[in-house]
């Protein structure tokens, strides 16, 4: 008996993963991947018949390259867009270089502001003093008097 392509393809094609052994083999909370679908980072690729989610292989490097853009400070809505460019059959990678220039130089910035503020409160604990008189007016006067 010999087989079309077409159907040999079928007959070899891995059957989609419902949502929770998704989740099992993915460590991330069937929660979540559901958020995420509603987001549109994941698409479910059918139902069952009784109404479940099946999703391809790919659900797995999506999960991964998700996470992974998270751990470096990337908004979901960042993610969404570099999705869409990899759907579009191009590599984000450039714009994701981009996305973190930016972000380096808002660190910067956060840490400069860090560093004054750091400097601020060294200068009020060093010229801490007691306070020994009860005021009804102050709760701390040391802090209030800045």
């Amino acid at each position: 008996m010999r087989f079309s392509q077409g159907i040999l393809k079928m007959l070899v094609k891995e059957q989609g993963k419902q949502i929770g052994v998704v989740a099992k083999k993915s460590g991330v909370p069937i929660k979540t991947i559901r958020y995420y679908e509603e987001l549109g980072l994941l698409q479910a690729s059918s139902r069952t018949e009784g109404g479940f989610r099946l999703f391809d292989a790919d659900v797995f490097s999506r999960l991964h390259f998700i996470k992974c853009a998270q751990s470096l400070g990337l908004s979901l809505s960042e993610i969404k867009e570099f999705l869409q460019v990899h759907d579009q059959g191009n590599l984000p990678c450039e714009h994701i270089k981009a996305k973190l220039q930016d972000k380096v130089v808002i660190i910067e910035k956060q840490i400069r502001d860090m560093v004054i503020f750091k400097q601020e409160l060294e200068g009020l604990l060093s010229s801490w003093e007691a306070v020994s008189e009860n005021s009804e007016n102050t709760i701390c006067p040391i802090i209030e008097k800045n």
